[in-house]
This record gives structure tokens, C-alpha cells and sequence, in this order.
């Protein structure tokens, strides 16, 4: 079977950039629910795991998993800023 010649110049032309985009909005998206869903005391957060997963953690380990967690989220948004704004320059 012969292909249209429409499917020709599609595989031709250059790729769409809607994947990236998908993928930069769901990077906004999930940080930015992380840190509005952050809970601000650590024992909050070691139930949230224990009710999740079964597994309990300690308070201290808790407090170091909340500023990782935190600290991932603000760095993530600050990449996603800085690709945004590289990307206004051009």
C-alpha cells in the first residue's frame, strides 16, 4: 500500500513541541502542589507516610525529608523559570 503524500511531508518536517510543553507544565504543576500541600509540621507528614505506605518514620527523619522535599520543589520551579525566561530572551 502506497502512502498519501500528505504522511510524507509529516515525517519530513520538524516534531511538534508539545511534549516538552506537557512535560514543563506538569513540572509546574506537581511543584507547585507540593509546596501549597506541604504539611508544616513534621509529625503531619510522618502520618501521611505512615498512612500511605504502612511505613513509620521518625520525627528527625521526618524534618530532613519535608526540607528535602521543599527545597526540591523550590529548586525545580526556579529551573522552570529561568527555561522560561532564557526562552522570552530569544
Amino acid at each position: 500500500m502506497k502512502p498519501h503524500n500528505c504522511c510524507q511531508f509529516q515525517s519530513r518536517g520538524p516534531k511538534p513541541a508539545r511534549p516538552r510543553r506537557r512535560g514543563e507544565f506538569a513540572g509546574w504543576l506537581l511543584s507547585g502542589a507540593a509546596l501549597v500541600l506541604m504539611p508544616k509540621c513534621p509529625a503531619c507528614l510522618a502520618a501521611y507516610i505512615a498512612l500511605a505506605t504502612g511505613i513509620g518514620v521518625s520525627f528527625s527523619t521526618a524534618t530532613r525529608l519535608r526540607t528535602l522535599l521543599l527545597l526540591l520543589s523550590a529548586g525545580l520551579i526556579t529551573l522552570l523559570l529561568a527555561r522560561q525566561l532564557k526562552r522570552l530572551q530569544r
